[in-house]
């Protein structure tokens, strides 16, 4: 298993959280609360695993 680090905030305007994994493409979403975004979160980069194609980016 495979752990990732995620930024999460608060859109001030929607009230939704919204949360990204830095370096990982396409790993992004939204959700009504920290719980649904980090479910969210999870599905969005099983997805993205899948991609045989995937490239990370180097991060600093």
């Amino acid at each position: 298993m495979k752990t990732f680090t995620a930024i999460a905030e608060r859109d001030p305007d929607t009230k939704f959280y919204v949360g990204y994994v830095p370096g990982f493409p396409g790993a992004h979403s939204q959700g009504e609360t920290l719980d649904e975004l980090q479910e969210n979160l999870h599905e969005v980069i099983e997805m993205l695993l899948e991609d045989e194609d995937l490239g990370f980016c180097s991060v600093g």
